[in-house]
C-alpha cells in the first residue's frame, strides 16, 4: 500500500510534532525533510556536494535543532543544486510501500504534487515566534525577527517557494492545543483513506 501524506508549513508552525503523531498513528515511515537541508547546511563546505553525498547518519547530528542550523537551511534550500540532489531521496521516500509522512516546505507542491493527503501547518508569526522562542530561548523579539526574515526567504525564492497546494488543508494551530491539532489532522488523513478517524 502507498499512501503519501505531504505536510507543509513555515517554521514552528507544528508540522514536526504533528507529522511524528500522524505518523505513529498511521503505522507511516516519517521524514523531516527539513533535517536534509539543516544537514547540508551545518555540514559545511559546498551545499551542493553535501546534498550529493548526504548520509542517513548526518541526520542524526545533535546541533541540527539549533537555530543556526534552521538559518543555514534555509539559505542551502535556495541553492537550486542543493534542491536537486535532494528530490530524488524524497520523492523514494514518499512512494515506499507501508506509507510515509513528510514534512517540509513544497512537499504537497514540488516534492510529491501527487500525495493522496497534503496538509498546510501554519499559525500568526507571533505564535510561532513565542514557540520558538519556548524552545531556544534568547532575545524574543529577536526570535520574531528571525521568524519573519525565515518567512520572507522561504515564501520569496524563485525555486518552489513555500505556498499551500491548491488542494491542501490549511490547519492554522495559532489557538489549538496540540493534542487538537493532531486530531484534525488525523481526522483528514483518515477520511482520504476511507477511515473513520477512530477505528
Amino acid at each position: 500500500m502507498i499512501f503519501t501524506v505531504a505536510i507543509d508549513g513555515p517554521a514552528a508552525a507544528g508540522k514536526g510534532t504533528i507529522s511524528r503523531e500522524v505518523a505513529a498513528r498511521f503505522g507511516f515511515a516519517h521524514l523531516d525533510t527539513g533535517l536534509l537541508y539543516r544537514a547540508v547546511g551545518v555540514l559545511g563546505g559546498d551545499p551542493a556536494q553535501a546534498a550529493r553525498t548526504l548520509r542517513p547518519e548526518d541526520l542524526t547530528r545533535a546541533d541540527l535543532r539549533s537555530l543556526e542550523a534552521g538559518q543555514a537551511a534555509s539559505r542551502v534550500a535556495a541553492i537550486p543544486e542543493v534542491r536537486a540532489a535532494l528530490v530524488d531521496f524524497q520523492r523514494r521516500f514518499a512512494r515506499r510501500p507501508g506509507g510515509a509522512v513528510l514534512d517540509g516546505r513544497d512537499i504537497g507542491t514540488v516534492i510529491c504534487p501527487e500525495a493522496e493527503a497534503k496538509l498546510y501547518v501554519t499559525a500568526s508569526p507571533q505564535v510561532r515566534a513565542h514557540r520558538r522562542w519556548c524552545e531556544v530561548g534568547g532575545d524574543e523579539a529577536n526570535v520574531l525577527a528571525e521568524v519573519q526574515e525565515r518567512d520572507a526567504r522561504d515564501m520569496g525564492r524563485a525555486n518552489a517557494p513555500l505556498r499551500p497546494a491548491q488542494d491542501a488543508v490549511i490547519l492554522d494551530t495559532s489557538a489549538m492545543t496540540i493534542d487538537e491539532a493532531v486530531a484534525r489532522a488525523v481526522a483528514v488523513i483518515a477520511a482520504r483513506r476511507g477511515e473513520h478517524p477512530y477505528a
